[in-house]
């Protein structure tokens, strides 16, 4: 269910055959108004008692409608409490499409970071000017449907009072998104370190960190010399400071759009354009690569996509591994299937996502290493998933281009566990892209093991994939390289795709 369209707040009716909760998620709990629990198809939202007026004043409002309509928030719908067990007196239950794959912030490119951060900013804008106001600006509340951002947190709504010139989000917001980007920008400090920075930065982190110099910089001087040296003092005063009012309920929403504008000008400032490294210009750089095996590996994979989309019912879903400045995910979605591509290299994956956005194709972009996948997190490491039980057997079709090798001498994997990895994420086929030890790449990363992997050839992978998979169609490049098609095995007596590691039929 990744369908965004406005739905009329009514109660559905029950559904007895409703799935039961992930049972690696573990449901929400910071948020005193309610909770998310993620079932295998939507996502369950209960409101308690006391949250459930105001969050119904939402839902029916005009904003909510609008939101909706124009895809920046998530849909909902009245769940009758008498289908949900769980369900106590009084309390609210909504459904919403679930977006797969969840996507955190630490798997982002800056771009990306920089998208979430003006949807917020652009709801908050349209909630204050509506009479509303966002209690919550954290990026943890987006997701990415395809390249685009998507609000999905509906009780962080409330009622505003008029006459206020205070955002209460607004620290959230800077130390969540913008302090991120200025120590990505500046000091150079991954976004993907937020994996440790759920609150995000504090001011005064990053002003110790910074040279003398930079301090002043008109930049970084509001947001963080001027917050560092304030939450300084105000931390010695005893005495509470009172909100800033407006009499004028005009003036206080002017007063605030205008401090949305600045954060937004801050944000791209600091978000940069796209950045470039050794992998963003790969495709324009490689020489071993002549056109025409080119053309026949994009012809290939054309073919092998067209026989995966013929045989299922729905889009077909690909998973990307490797992707690069993403050509082969952007052919698998222009074919059709919804595409989820991932990549170490931020600069490469960025381009991939401006392009996705642009063509306003249906792909889902992380920065991840298949090697090293993004672990679990939060409380009892339940909060956010690890990668892997993100992507496990979603999966029509997993493209491996010119990826093996990279795991092989890169990330010291043995094939026989590379099989065992592809074997757990695709439901039905595989394409591998084989690069032989005499190719000038493998050469290039062997540093003298030629002992341990010198001698390996297409035949010793595509017997360790064997207890999974099936050999296909074989495409051979004249640069040396093949791809090989492989099917996975059906298990015994039924027609539906064998449990990761169920071995051969």
């Amino acid at each position: 269910m990744t369908d965004l369209e406005c739905r009329p707040i009514e109660a559905s009716p029950p559904n007895p055959h409703r799935a039961t909760a992930s049972s690696n998620f573990e449901p929400t709990f910071r948020d005193p108004a309610g909770q998310l629990l993620l079932e295998d198809h939507c996502a369950l939202r209960r409101v308690r008692p006391a949250a459930v007026g105001e969050a119904l004043g939402f839902l029916n409002s005009p904003l909510r409608l609008e939101l909706e309509r124009e895809g920046d928030l998530v849909a909902s719908e009245i769940v009758e409490a008498g289908s949900i067990p769980q369900a106590a007196e009084g309390e609210l239950w909504l459904r919403h499409p679930r977006i797969d794959p969840i996507s955190y912030p630490w798997e982002w490119t800056p771009a990306q970071w920089r998208a979430a951060a003006e949807l917020t900013l652009r709801i908050a804008g349209k909630a204050i000017a509506a009479g509303w106001t966002l209690k919550d600006a954290t990026p943890l509340n987006v997701l990415f449907l395809g390249p685009r951002p998507v609000f999905v947190d509906v009780l962080s709504f409330e009622k505003r009072d008029p006459h206020s010139t205070v955002w209460l989000a607004y620290g959230q917001f800077v130390r969540t998104f913008l302090l991120p980007l200025v120590a990505a920008k500046v000091l150079g400090w991954p976004l993907q370190t937020t994996l440790f920075r759920r609150d995000g930065y504090e001011p005064a982190t990053l002003y110790r960190a910074l040279p003398a110099w930079r301090r002043l910089t008109p930049a970084l001087l509001d947001v963080v010399t001027m917050a560092a040296l304030f939450e300084g003092k105000s931390g010695k005063a005893g005495k509470p400071q009172s909100r800033p009012s407006a009499a004028d309920p005009e003036l206080a929403t002017h007063i605030l759009l205008k401090r949305l504008k600045r954060l937004g000008r801050q944000i791209r400032a600091m978000a940069g354009g796209a950045g470039k490294s050794e992998w963003s210009r790969y495709e324009q750089t490689a020489s071993h690569y002549p056109p025409a095996d080119l053309e026949r590996k994009r012809q290939f994979v054309a073919a092998v996509l067209a026989r995966v989309n013929a045989a299922s019912p729905r889009p077909a879903r690909v998973l990307d591994v490797g992707a690069n400045t993403g050509t082969y995910s952007l052919l698998a979605a222009e074919a059709g299937a919804e595409v989820v591509s991932l990549d170490s290299d931020p600069a490469a994956l960025e381009a991939l996502w401006r392009a996705a956005l642009e063509q306003r194709k249906p792909v889902t972009a992380l920065v991840a290493n298949i090697a090293r996948p993004t672990p679990a997190a939060g409380w009892k490491n339940r909060e956010q998933l690890a990668l892997l039980d993100r992507l496990e057997g979603k999966f029509d079709l997993v493209l491996l281009l010119a990826v093996v090798h990279h795991l092989l001498l890169r990330e010291q994997v043995p094939l026989t566990h590379i099989a065992e990895l592809c074997a757990a994420l695709t439901r039905c086929w595989l394409l591998v892209e084989w690069v032989p030890p005499s190719d000038p790449m493998f050469q290039e990363w062997l540093r003298g093991r030629d002992d341990l992997y010198g001698r390996l050839s297409e035949g010793d992978l595509s017997q360790a994939l064997a207890p999974f998979f099936s050999a296909g169609d074989r495409c051979a490049l004249e640069n040396g390289r093949v791809l090989l098609l492989f099917e996975r095995h059906r298990e015994r007596g039924s027609g539906d795709r064998p449990a990761p590691g169920a071995g051969p039929a």
